[in-house]
């Protein structure tokens, strides 16, 4: 339930790094098999691919190659003289995703697909060497700190998070991928509650408790899940696994509420689109590309309610509550802990604040590398692209 890069040193990151790596370049060469041109149409959930292969390298060299205060952490500054220039001429113009608008990306003059792979090499060439010299510096010694490495998690994290946003494009378009560069591998023995069997009813009761929210401890945290505090829960009672389509499909047979785009009924049968090919809907599958006015609507209609995410991270953290198959809508404003502080990457978190909706967990596309039972993940809350879902509490 916890991610073991967290607190992985040096030579695990460096590991971490590159099977990360070989699953972006395998996500590349996906995309052009199934899209020679690259060409995807401007929407607001989706960047052109070039662009979002090309920001890798970039927020990777950013912080671990360019920025010289790199070992200072959370400390270090954000922008300015402390940076050294790209390896890429004008690399800042075309992937600074604090500078560069999402809607002038269709415009800018990227490199080619080589072009890309070859910066994206470059970078990564250049990051594990600072790495390995902060290894050869502590050998023998005392490990490096977490602030020392900070920036390789965080940049190894950021590439999970795009390669997951590559597949649910994929998807949203209707591109054939390979099932083994889109989902998860099975969870490994620091993540028991992933992985819900299909079919799984039933609730967890947990007793009314003070539980902790957010990140304490050594180790990596995003600046959102600062500052741990104390939160008072009443006793509730919360679904096993994320709602299923055999759950959630009488909802919308009984009111008429639209279903998501990859959902039909045709020829008798429920039938799902997967990466543009229709197959029967496994109906224990948890009910996805769902927004959260579909989770409301279906815990009004069933006299429920959506967990706070309060609520969710303390049961996440009791026995049989299985979860990771689909992120799950919260009750809850993406709003800031109490004590937050931002972090070097500010707009990682601060400039979403209020408008968007938490939602907690894991889906079957996320890297095991990012799934905690701490993080929090935020949308707008009418996006069905993603892979989200929602489980209910007995109101």
């Amino acid at each position: 339930m916890h991610s073991a890069v967290r607190t992985a040193g040096p030579a695990v990151l460096a590991q971490a790094l590159q099977r990360t790596r070989a699953r972006t370049l395998g996500l590349m060469q996906a995309w052009q098999n199934a899209m020679p041109d690259l060409s995807v149409p401007p929407s607001p959930g989706m960047n052109p691919p070039l662009w979002e292969w090309g920001h890798i390298a970039w927020f990777q060299e950013w912080w671990t190659v360019r920025n010289r205060q790199r070992h200072w952490g959370t400390r270090s500054a954000s922008t300015g003289e402390a940076f050294d220039d790209s390896w890429l001429p004008d690399a800042d113009a075309l992937y600074n995703s604090s500078e560069v608008a999402h809607d002038s990306r269709w415009a800018l003059p990227l490199p080619d697909l080589a072009g890309t792979q070859a910066y994206l090499a470059q970078v990564l060439q250049r990051s594990l060497g600072h790495l390995q010299a902060l290894e050869a510096l502590h050998a023998g010694g005392r490990p490096p700190s977490d602030e020392a490495i900070y920036f390789w998690r965080l940049v190894l994290q950021h590439e999970d998070m795009h390669n997951e946003a590559s597949v649910y494009m994929a998807q949203a378009l209707g591109l054939a991928l390979p099932p083994a560069l889109c989902w998860r591998e099975p969870a490994s023995g620091d993540a028991r509650g992933l992985q819900a069997p299909l079919g799984l009813t039933g609730s967890v009761h947990v007793p009314a408790q003070v539980n902790t929210l957010g990140y304490s401890g050594p180790g990596f945290a995003f600046d959102n899940e600062r500052q741990a505090h104390p939160q008072a829960l009443g006793a509730f009672e919360i679904d096993a696994a994320a709602v299923s389509w055999a759950r959630y499909l009488p909802f919308v047979q009984a009111t008429g509420h639209a279903l998501p785009p990859h959902v039909r009924w045709l020829d008798g049968v429920w039938q799902a689109q997967q990466f543009g090919q229709w197959q029967l809907l496994d109906l224990q599958a948890p009910a996805v590309h769902l927004n959260a006015h579909d989770a409301q609507a279906w815990c009004q209609w069933a006299g429920r309610r959506l967990p706070t995410e309060a609520e969710w991270e303390c049961a996440a953290q009791q026995p049989g509550f299985l979860w990771g198959q689909v992120w799950e809508w919260t009750a809850s404003d993406f709003a800031p802990y109490p004590g937050f502080e931002v972090h070097p990457y500010r707009d990682y978190s601060a400039p979403w604040w209020h408008g968007h909706r938490v939602l907690r967990g894991a889906c079957a596309a996320t890297s095991a590398h990012v799934v905690d039972v701490r993080y929090r993940n935020f949308f707008v809350p009418e996006r069905r692209d993603i892979f989200a879902g929602f489980r209910s509490v007995k109101v």
